[in-house]
């Protein structure tokens, strides 16, 4: 195979690798999210599309596409609430005349039970038919067929209920939060404290060696599936650059030294809450020691090397949806087979 001119990954002229899940033009419109009874007005415009979620899963549409639903299917449901939780994503740009806006409608888990208490959800209910009456697929699933704009959609809709989810009750005291601001915020009842959806930075890179040729480094998890390899990754400890987080997840997870660090992209990644920064680390040195821990296998890669191993089913790579998989395919000069 012809692989084509290559250069040093750290001394390339710099662009932008492709950001999987948030590649499209959305205006999140923030201004408007202190708009009185915004979700009401908005689900009185025929031009706005509600995208469903039920346990982080997102409704999908006949043809296997993201479910954008128009409010007047949506008539029976309450405005307001909790069960259900009403969220404001923000609404397309570029648009001459009225755009389309986006809400995120978040079904509570139990909507699909046959059997629920008084308190619950109505087993006849339009809650319980939503949550029945439609296919439902993780983002992971459905993110690599969709187009920029609903997957951009998708990753912002499942991150914003994920919040949502863990911070019923304020941090601080324990104490009821709830829900304002279209859904950006939430207030604790006792102390009135404002939340915020929080982001959890993480570092992921494409280690690469120059000697005796140009090799790429790529790791096993602990409890990722048998022949699964990707690129390093891990969390921005407190008081930390980027860039020392990569050298320390590296040196700890394998053991080798990292050098120069070139930023390369980011990724949202809504499992809960990362953000994965994308980089090219080069090393110092190339004796691998996988910690037992969180990897426990490590190879240098060949590019003749890595689709031999592909093509074959010996590795079996990240999915198309993650920048992981950017990261390895930037490196390799092309597009790998599978997944």
């Amino acid at each position: 195979m012809a692989y084509g001119r290559r250069v040093s990954p750290v001394t390339r002229a710099p662009r932008t690798l492709p950001q999987p899940l948030d590649t499209a033009a959305l205006d999140r419109a923030a201004h408007r999210r202190t708009e009185p009874h915004l979700v009401r007005v908005l689900r009185d415009e025929p031009t706005t599309r509600v995208v469903l979620v039920h346990r982080g899963r997102l409704a999908v549409a006949t043809g296997g596409g993201l479910e954008l639903l128009p409010p007047e299917a949506l008539t029976d449901v309450p405005a307001d609430g909790e069960r259900p939780r009403w969220l404001f994503l923000g609404e397309e740009t570029g648009v001459v005349g009225t755009p389309t806006s986006y809400l995120a409608l978040v079904l509570p888990d139990d909507a699909d039970a046959e059997d629920v208490d008084i308190e619950g959800v109505d087993p006849a209910g339009p809650l319980a038919l939503l949550a029945r009456e439609h296919t439902w697929a993780g983002l992971r699933e459905l993110s690599p067929r969709l187009d920029p704009a609903p997957a951009a959609l998708a990753t912002e809709a499942v991150a914003l209920a994920a919040w949502h989810a863990v911070h019923e009750r304020c941090p601080r005291c324990g104490e009821p939060t709830t829900l304002e601001n279209a859904g950006w915020t939430r207030r604790c009842v006792a102390q009135g404290t404002e939340l915020y959806p929080r982001t959890d930075p993480a570092v992921i890179m494409a280690v690469v060696r120059e000697e005796p040729e140009e090799m790429l480094l790529l790791g096993h998890a602990a409890h990722w599936p048998d022949r699964r390899f990707s690129t390093l990754a891990g969390y921005v400890e407190p008081g930390e650059s980027l860039e020392n987080a990569v050298r320390r997840e590296v040196r700890e997870e394998v053991g080798v030294e990292v050098g120069e660090v070139e930023y390369r992209g980011s990724q949202p990644w809504p499992f809960p809450a990362s953000l994965m920064v994308a980089f090219v680390a080069r090393a110092r040195t190339a004796d691998l020691h996988p910690d037992g821990v969180e990897l426990t296998d490590a190879r240098w890669f060949t590019r003749a090397g890595l689709e031999r191993d592909v093509r074959s089913g010996e590795v079996l790579l990240p999915g198309r949806g993650s920048v992981a998989r950017a990261l390895v395919e930037e490196w390799f000069g092309g597009a790998l087979p599978g997944a």
